[in-house]
């Protein structure tokens, strides 16, 4: 059964128990209350009639009936009672709706009590039939019991009033119950519709693929309602923006406005327009942001989402495709330059000049081997000798002269220090001397770098011959975005560094260099 039909059956059930739940309670009720008002108004027509003087005068005349009888019928009618008796003490009765049951014994056996003086009302079979009956004593003028009066109405007749009462409740319940399957109806469709007619089993499954599509996704995702509040975020989100995850809902709270307007989905909601590749600045990090309006079936924006990435990891992507693309002229050039040792090599043996072409093979191959050698030795974690072996090799291929000091000592590097950070912090200091040696006003394109184990620190060194870093920006060169370069895509590299050095909890500065350019100084603990 689908669920929209379990929906109005269940609401229709429900609906059903409760009416005549309802409806029975109330007829029992009000059959509690019917009877309990008849019998007060039976014993108040029979204290009425007990205190009429002219049923007590006659009381002392030699044919009470015949006053009493009539005074007894004209109240029965007016009150619509089934019978209101006279009787004496001796239970002999003086009025009766049927006059040949006058001047006979009261049926009931309830007299007793009331010839003590006490008004009572009581349900009992009389000689009409079951009845619920108000009976009281008649006093004469000395306070003396005399007689009992007693008004009474038939079950058959109460029954008669609530059965009509029945038939309205069952009318009113019946429309109710209609009104109720319309409605329910109406909810079921609407239900559907805002399901768009899936199944709870289906829109299960749905949630559990969209949690597994949002985590596997590498950017951020944040959505808002229309209030601006938080209502999904992924794990990557959460790492982005540095906040925790609730226990019972995937939605950041923490600093939640500051968020909504940082990613700008506010500005997106009230607009409804949506924007691509806009940076935004959040917890020091720039992102760059996507942000599209959320819009119901009648265009109506109901919320925003908002999916992003770290601009130093696209910087990062983008970095490694140029020097993809560098090494790639690179290898055209050195295939061209080795293709000219080759023909040299080739003409010296042509010339038999046998001697020269070994001493040229050799120093060649000596220049390589003393390199590999030298890293292979003092820097043995694979990671930073395969890195200082391809800057050497990017050096070469630049024309730069890349020096490894020769007291350098980069032995035990502590498990506990992050490689990657470790060649983010080397990479990049290398790639901006060797961008600094090239720039205008460079003093040589000469680049040392000296690495080295100390008892509790690790200390890496970059000295390059470039311009220098002026005073006005001295306090900059770590700040995102700023470089003195003027091509694109600038400006991240030293900004990473710092951000490796402070995951490493160490510290970097730079100085100016002697004979010109710049020294970039980095101290790592080795107990992190």
């Amino acid at each position: 059964m689908r669920f929209h039909s379990k929906l109005m059956l269940i609401i229709c059930s429900l609906l059903l128990g409760v009416i005549v739940i309802l409806g029975i309670t109330f007829e029992l009720m009000l059959a509690d209350a019917l009877e309990k008002e008849i019998g007060r108004r039976a014993l108040d027509t029979a204290k009425t009639v007990a205190q009429m003087e002219e049923i007590k005068q006659a009381f002392y005349t030699e044919d009470p009936a015949k006053i009493i009888n009539p005074i007894a019928e004209k109240i029965r009618g007016s009150t619509n009672a089934a019978f209101i008796t006279v009787g004496n003490l001796q239970g002999i009765r003086y009025s009766h709706p049927d006059p040949d049951e006058i001047g006979k014994p009261m049926v009931g056996g309830d007299n007793e009590t009331v010839f003590e003086g006490n008004s009572i009302i009581s349900e009992t079979v009389g000689s009409l039939g079951p009845g619920l009956r108000g009976k009281t004593p008649i006093y004469n003028e000395a306070g003396q019991v005399i007689g009992v009066v007693s008004v009474g109405f038939l079950f058959a007749d109460i029954n008669e009033t609530i059965e009509a009462y029945r038939d309205r409740i069952v009318l009113v319940g019946i429309i109710t119950l209609l009104l109720g399957v319309v409605c329910t109806m109406l909810l079921a469709r609407n239900v559907k519709k805002a399901i768009f007619g899936l199944e709870p089993a289906s829109i299960g499954r749905l949630y559990q693929e969209n949690q597994a599509v949002l985590e596997s996704i590498r950017e951020g995702i944040v959505a808002v309602n229309e209030t601006g509040a938080i209502t999904l975020a992924n794990q990557t989100a959460q790492r982005l923006l540095g906040q925790k995850q609730e226990k019972e809902r995937d939605c950041l709270t923490e600093k939640q406005d500051d968020l909504v307007h940082a990613l700008g989905l506010t500005e997106v909601i009230e607009t409804g327009e949506a924007e691509f590749d806009r940076e935004a600045l959040v917890n020091e990090q720039v992102l760059i942001v996507n942000r599209v309006p959320i819009k119901d079936a009648n265009n109506q924006i109901t919320g925003a989402v908002a999916s992003f990435r770290n601009r130093s990891e696209l910087f990062e992507v983008t970095q490694e495709l140029s020097r993809v693309k560098e090494y790639a002229e690179v290898l055209r050039s050195q295939t061209h330059e080795y293709s000219n040792k080759l023909h040299l090599i080739s003409g010296l043996i042509q010339l038999e000049s046998y001697q020269e072409a070994i001493q040229f093979i050799s120093s060649e191959l000596d220049a390589h081997v003393s390199h590999t050698r030298f890293i292979l030795q003092e820097v043995p974690d694979p990671l930073i000798a395969g890195l200082l072996l391809g800057k050497l090799n990017q050096a070469n291929e630049r024309k730069i002269e890349l020096k490894i000091d020769p007291e350098s000592n980069f032995r035990e590097i502590p498990a506990a220090i992050d490689r990657a950070q470790l060649i983010v912090i080397l990479g990049n200091l290398l790639d901006n001397a060797m961008d600094a040696v090239w720039a205008t006003g460079a003093f040589a394109q000469e680049i040392t770098i000296f690495l080295l184990d100390m008892e509790e620190v690790l200390l890496i060194e970059v000295e390059d011959r470039g311009p220098g870093i002026s005073r006005e920006h001295a306090e900059r060169v770590f700040e995102l975005g700023f470089s003195t370069k003027q091509q694109p895509n600038h400006g991240y590299g030293l900004h990473l560094v710092q951000q490796a050095v402070s995951k490493l909890h160490g510290n970097i500065t730079h100085t100016g260099n002697p004979a010109g350019g710049t020294i970039f100084t980095v101290t790592l603990p080795k107990e992190v």
